[in-house]
Formats: structure tokens, sequence, C-alpha cells
């Protein structure tokens, strides 16, 4: 059961991670090292499993699926149980404060209550019936977006920071990105959520990984273990060992906390620049980075010349944080006449 458990946590820390690198790091470079990767896959494989892994790949990244709002709850309530079943009795006989102990379910809430909103509120679906209003909202810079573009699928025109997204099938306001862990798009309407979801979550999993290093420690200081220490006759690996020997599930948690921690903190601290330079991934991906130079000319542009992408949409930080935090069609005034 034990191994079980273990197993369960980090195969779902695989996952994250390889989520979390793809949105913050889907660039051409790795497109391309995706599909050569693909290639040697497809020479040392068998066709049948390569048709049977390709489908699941397909319905997991490109078609609206459950599977990993479901993984998520699944993972988010394993490791909360854990917690309280194997840290809180401990922490209260050792006289823990209980508002430091129940911080991390404070965080559980607060972060499900945003969850929700970003699983179900409408990143901005673009309609017949709010294109020409959406229109007004920001201006086309004629690289990245270019003015007269229609999305043949939805039979519309697109606005400027608009996408289609072949997974919803529909163009969103605002585009970010498609985020599997919330099964939904994230656009202008609940990206604010999105900030706010990412944000708790990576509290939550960093008080939880607080509590748990505290609870160890104290259990050192307090044991025999101490005096060794002292005469320097033990270092940090036989701790640790001898940790895992007692403790072996706490010690995993605390492990799978702390990686977690770190690589939500890493997918934060992105989102928060983004945020703050009135950037989306979408556009950070296509124009930002060392390749904005060498982006190809947009359709349907006169001249044959590349021209370098420049961001036109930031005005300054509480101005882009309020953007993002009071969406709002009152932008549309910032577009030049």
């Amino acid at each position: 059961m034990d191994f079980l458990v273990l197993f369960s946590y980090y195969l779902a820390l695989l996952l994250i991670g390889g989520v979390v690198l793809c949105i913050c790091l889907q660039t051409r470079y790795l497109n391309g090292l995706a599909r050569g990767g693909a290639q040697i896959f497809s020479f040392i494989t068998p066709e049948r499993l390569q048709r049977v892994v390709l489908r699941s790949l397909h319905y997991l990244f490109h078609t609206r699926n459950n599977a990993f709002l479901v993984l998520h709850v699944v993972l988010q309530g394993m490791v909360y149980t854990e917690y309280t079943w194997e840290i809180l009795g401990y922490c209260q006989e050792l006289d823990f404060s209980l508002c430091y102990l129940l911080l991390p379910h404070l965080l559980l809430a607060v972060n499900l209550v945003f969850f929700t909103l970003s699983c179900l509120t409408d990143p901005g679906t673009i309609t017949k019936a709010n294109e020409a209003l959406l229109l007004q909202v920001y201006e086309f810079d004629e690289v990245m977006f270019p003015e007269k573009r229609w999305c043949s699928t939805c039979d519309l025109r697109k606005p400027a920071r608009s996408k289609h997204c072949s997974v919803c099938n529909r163009c969103v306001h605002r585009f970010d990105h498609h985020c599997v862990w919330v099964n939904n798009c994230i656009g202008a309407w609940n990206a604010r959520y999105f900030l706010l979801y990412l944000l708790t979550l990576t509290a939550s999993a960093a008080a939880m990984a607080v509590v748990t290093t505290v609870f160890l420690v104290r259990l050192v200081v307090m044991s025999d273990l101490d005096l060794y220490v002292d005469d320097q006759d033990v270092d940090t690996i036989f701790l640790i060992q001898r940790l895992f020997l007692t403790f072996p599930r706490i010690v995993f948690l605390l492990g799978f906390v702390l990686v977690l921690s770190f690589l939500l903190g890493g997918f934060l601290c992105f989102a928060l620049f983004l945020a703050a330079t009135n950037q989306t991934t979408n556009e950070w991906c296509r124009g930002d980075g060392a390749w904005c130079r060498h982006c190809p000319p947009a359709a349907g542009a006169r001249s044959a010349e590349p021209r370098a992408y420049r961001n036109i949409h930031s005005h300054g930080l509480w101005s882009n944080l309020r953007e993002i935090f009071l969406p709002s069609t009152a932008h549309g005034d910032r577009k030049k006449k």
C-alpha cells in the first residue's frame, strides 16, 4: 500500500513537471526536439503500440476531457490525507499551534474556490454578438496580430490578442493557453482566477513543506540524534536515512511537496512576469525572446520584410495588473483612432 501511494505521488509529479515545462517553454526548438524524439520512438516501438500511444496523447492533450482534472483532485486529496493522518496528529502531541497546522487546509479551501472558477468561468469566447465590441479592445500591431484576419472555423473577424483554441474549438479573447489541469482555456475573463489558483496552490504546497520540515527538525532535536550531531559523529545523510526508516511516508511526502513547490513556484514566477508586462503565454511563445526578430511576416502583410515584434500593450505595472483583475471592454479607449 505504501509503495502504491509513493508511486502515485511521483508519477503525478512527473506529469505535473512535464505539463508545466510544455506550457512555460513551448518554443520552436522544443517542438522540433519533440518531433525528433517521436521519430526515434517510432523506430524502437511496434506500430500498434505507437498508434495506441498517439491516440492516448491526442485524447489527453488535444481534446477536452476530465482526465487531468480528476488526477488533480485525486492527487490533492491523497496529499492532504497523508498530511492530516501522518503530520497533524504528531504535531498536536508536540504542542504545535493549531492555527499553524491548519494553514495548509485554509489555503486548500481558498484554492478550491479559484480552481472551480478557473474551470467553469468563460475565458472570453468570441461570438458574432460580441465580435464588434471586442475588436475595439486592443490595438492591432500588424506583426503578430494583423487587423484584417479571419477565423475560418468560427467565421468571424479575429480581435487582436485572440486565438482559436483547437482543443475547445472556439476563439478566445486575450488567449493565454489551454490548461489541461482545469480543462479550460485561460483568457481575458478567467486569467485572474487562474493566477490566484496558481498562487494559492503554490502557497499550500510551500506551507505543507514548511510544517513537515519543522516537524522533522523538532523530532531530531528532541531525540538522541542531536547528541551525535553536537559531537559531529553523524552527518546529514545519516539523519535522513534514520528519519526515512522511522517515518518513510512523511519523508516521501516532504520530498514530493518540496519538488512540487519549486515547480509551481517557477511557473508562478513566469505567470507573474507575464501579468506584470501585459503579455500572454501565447504571445511570449510566438514573439518574445531571442527569435522575435526572425518572425515570419504576417499573413496578408504587404511588406515581405520581417518586422520585429514589440509589446505595445504594456502600460505600467499597476495598469497591467488592473487589466488582469478587472477585465473590461473599457480598455478599448486605448486603441489609437
